[in-house]
């Protein structure tokens, strides 16, 4: 059964936390859930100038982890609290160079039960599109925690 989250369910997470599951990269990158829903995901990076090119501007490595994590969560936005995803394919267009901030978006285009499709860009906050991508992404049940009662 699948449990319903709101936007605001993930709102306050702490760094190295990216709805609701762990990882100290995306803490490293600053890398923050804007909202996830449905067949959606929002996530923005805050600008880091140990995460730029020679230009001073987003290097592609890191814009590329940005679209893995938008497309990724975009995959398992039906039901983030039980699923997980490993990623089988990205692919990525690059467009524009990424300056300040950036937001990426991700849409899940179809859902299996074990694999989905997602697609998304990424965006200036001046709304310049950076990059675009696809990406195929395997579901992963999530361990159940258990509590002592």
């Amino acid at each position: 059964m699948s449990t319903q989250t709101t936007p605001s369910s993930f709102a306050d997470e702490a760094p190295g936390v990216l709805f609701g599951l762990p990882m100290p990269m995306a803490a490293a990158m600053a890398l923050r859930g804007e909202h996830i829903g449905g067949d959606t995901a929002r996530i923005r990076m805050g600008f880091q100038p140990d995460l730029a090119n020679s230009r001073g501007e987003a290097h592609g490595g890191a814009i590329a982890t940005l679209l893995d994590c938008a497309l990724a969560s975009a995959a398992r936005a039906h039901d983030p609290a039980t699923f997980g995803v490993a990623t089988i394919d990205l692919t990525l267009h690059f467009v524009a160079a990424g300056k300040g901030d950036l937001v990426a978006t991700g849409h899940c285009e179809r859902r299996g039960r074990s694999v989905s499709f997602a697609r998304g860009e990424v965006r200036a906050e001046d709304g310049t599109l950076v990059a675009l991508a696809t990406g195929t992404f395997k579901l992963i049940e999530r361990a159940r925690q258990h509590q002592k009662t």
